[in-house]
């Protein structure tokens, strides 16, 4: 069973955030085994260059097996193409690690050392809607995978 790996600047404050995200996350427990990580966000610091540096810096130390990092100039992909990328991805590695990074975005050194981008389109969305939208995404790819009449 692949380990997919959730990296997320922030923690989910409201209710209905983290409602959504367990409906998603008891889903997945058929398919993979799923770690939320939570990195601290750094709103205290006096730049936003320095804010992003240290997220970067804890980032970083949690990237494990394949990386992908959401990013809103990264490749887009239909729900039928980011099923078939995980299956693809499922028979190089054991382990996946998406990142979504902060309100203001991720440091330009995590950029560099993820290759692997993709986006939910041009459309910016709060972090915690882009951890509801990820999770759904990848409950729909393993739906599409089994054949099953979750996506029509």
């Amino acid at each position: 069973m692949i380990s997919i790996n959730l990296v997320c600047v922030g923690n989910l404050k409201e209710k209905f955030w983290k409602d959504a995200c367990d409906e998603y996350i008891k889903r997945l427990s058929r398919f993979c085994k799923l770690n939320i990580i939570e990195i601290q966000e750094q709103n205290n610091l006096s730049s936003t260059e320095k804010t992003l540096e240290k997220e970067g810096q804890d980032i970083l130390k949690h990237l494990s097996g394949k990386s992908i990092l959401l990013d809103i100039e990264g490749k887009q992909y239909s729900s039928q193409e980011f099923s078939n990328k995980l299956q693809s991805l499922e028979q190089e590695t054991s382990e996946i690690t998406f990142v979504i990074g902060s309100s203001c975005g991720v440091s330009q050194e995590v950029k560099s050392n993820i290759k692997d981008k993709i986006s939910f389109g041009k459309a910016t969305f709060p972090h915690n809607l882009a951890r509801v939208i990820l999770l759904e995404q990848i409950y729909r790819a393993f739906m599409i995978k089994s054949g099953s009449t979750y996506h029509k």
